[in-house]
């Protein structure tokens, strides 16, 4: 399917991602019909509004609505082709706390975009996911497990009405509430707080999660978990990047959280397959999936095969975050 010429509409548009994809999808691909941003928060909708105002993109909507709200979403996908969903609540704390919160919005929120796709005959629905959604231990990533669970198991009953497909990376740099934020924030007051020394994460830029989208839009099939091979980092070397002469407190890890993420696991390997800058992972050895991506010079991962932040191949080193922090974040 070709972008151009297609309404497409994204969840949770307000936010980090949902910016830079509008942005993205208004530069490169002036012929979309239709672009909707659907979000629940009218003040972000009205600061997003004057930044890319609807009066000079005319194929530009702003739909304020929840995920929660099933009839809200019927009124929102009329005519719409493709999904792009990445509306979720995030903060592991904040789950922890308030489960049935992050039920509500991450898991019966994905269904009611899967059930009101299917009933508006929405061609394509890409689902954004986290590493924390792989052998989750807190709350944000079991509802997440579930959401891309639900969006997996989604072609098995959509029939000819759309296809829908999950995407699942690591930290986005310099998102709002992640870590780099809050270490800029903190170093104006000389010390930056570190969970654990040995903590790890992975990194993607703001600029690949969107490329990563808008390639799994273009290529995918159906069922597939695409994951990204992106580099990782040490907390620790993060703090250091951002200001070496302040102050490094130790405070121990928050709840829910881990020392180290994984975005594919062992169980996972026996259906995951390398195809160049991506891995995907399918629900089972499907061969019809397995021959679709055959351009890509498909190929089978090892057995046993683990992707995780802390034995990962490639690790960003301080000067390399540097680079990346004065070029990347704002």
């Amino acid at each position: 399917m070709k972008i151009n010429n297609t309404s497409i509409l994204i969840t949770g548009a307000t936010g980090t991602f949902g910016k830079a994809m509008v942005s993205k999808l208004l530069k490169n691909y002036p012929n979309i019909r239709r672009l909707v941003v659907f979000s629940r928060d009218e003040l972000k909708q009205d600061q997003m509004n004057e930044e890319f105002p609807a009066e000079k993109y005319k194929n530009l909507r702003y739909f304020i609505g929840d995920v929660r709200d099933y009839q809200r979403l019927l009124r929102a996908l009329d005519g719409i082709d493709i999904i792009i969903h990445a509306a979720a609540l995030k903060q592991v704390p904040a789950a922890e706390y308030n489960p049935i919160e992050f039920i509500k919005t991450n898991v019966m929120g994905a269904q009611n975009i899967i059930e009101a796709a299917i009933e508006k005959k929405v061609k394509k629905v890409i689902a954004l996911s986290t590493d924390k959604a792989c052998s989750p231990i807190n709350l944000y990533g079991a509802s997440k497990l579930c959401s891309d669970k639900l969006f997996v198991a989604a072609n098995s009953y959509a029939g000819k009405h759309g296809v829908f497909s999950v995407v699942r990376y690591g930290n986005v740099m310099g998102s709002r509430g992640s870590i780099i934020p809050k270490f800029l924030e903190q170093a104006k007051k000389g010390v930056l707080n570190v969970t654990d020394p040995n903590m790890t994460r992975f990194n993607i830029t703001l600029e690949d999660s969107v490329k990563m989208v808008l390639f799994a839009l273009k290529n995918m099939k159906g069922a597939e978990i695409l994951v990204p091979k992106i580099p990782s980092y040490k907390i620790i070397d993060l703090a250091k990047s951002i200001e070496p002469n302040c102050k490094i407190k130790v405070i121990g890890i928050r709840p829910g959280e881990k020392i180290h993420e994984e975005m594919i696991s062992e169980s996972d390997s026996f259906t995951t397959f390398d195809i160049g800058d991506y891995y995907i992972i399918l629900p089972t050895q499907n061969k019809s999936l397995i021959s679709r991506y055959k351009k890509f010079n498909i190929k089978k991962v090892q057995p046993n095969f683990r992707y995780s932040s802390g034995t990962n191949s490639k690790f960003l080193n301080i000067k390399e975050l540097k680079f990346l922090i004065k070029n990347y974040v704002n």
